[in-house]
């Protein structure tokens, strides 16, 4: 039995960390602009992994053990973000400056894939004129864009 549970921490672990850097891969601006198929990726890869994470085991608590190692790593993983900033730099990332001065930031862009129609409506929706007019875009870890103005 302990075999059994062993096998399930290491299995949930295993996928829970590569889950985490596959998100990680595909970028920061994936993770706020979520569309319909953004949506459907997520649930096939939920029900792909499912049976890795769980194995020949199928009881209920197997599950159990899996969703309590989940929320144990992801719980472990959170506080090592918090005290070091390596692991937190690692696993999130960091900020991206992608409008300076009224500047587009062309080749920070270009690395997060994010395109000037795409900065230009965004600066619509938040009202304002032109691009000129923002002091700092930012790219965010989560994915937002964050827009400071003169």
């Amino acid at each position: 039995m302990s075999n059994q549970i062993f096998d399930l921490i290491i299995r949930a672990s295993v996928v829970y960390f590569f889950i985490l850097l596959a998100i990680r891969i595909s970028g920061k601006k994936e993770m706020s602009q979520m569309s319909v198929a953004d949506f459907v990726l997520i649930l096939l890869v939920s029900n792909a992994v499912q049976n890795a994470m769980i194995g020949p085991y199928n009881s209920l608590w197997a599950g159990l053990i899996a969703a309590s190692t989940l929320f144990l790593v992801n719980y472990i993983l959170k506080r090592y973000l918090y005290k070091f900033s390596f692991v937190k730099k690692t696993f999130e990332g960091e900020a991206t400056l992608l409008i300076y001065k009224g500047k587009l930031q062309e080749e920070k862009m270009k690395k997060a894939n994010i395109t000037s129609q795409e900065i230009e409506m965004l600066i619509r929706e938040n009202g304002i004129e032109n691009v000129s007019k923002v002091k700092l875009g930012i790219l965010e870890v989560d994915g937002k864009i964050s827009l400071i103005t003169y």
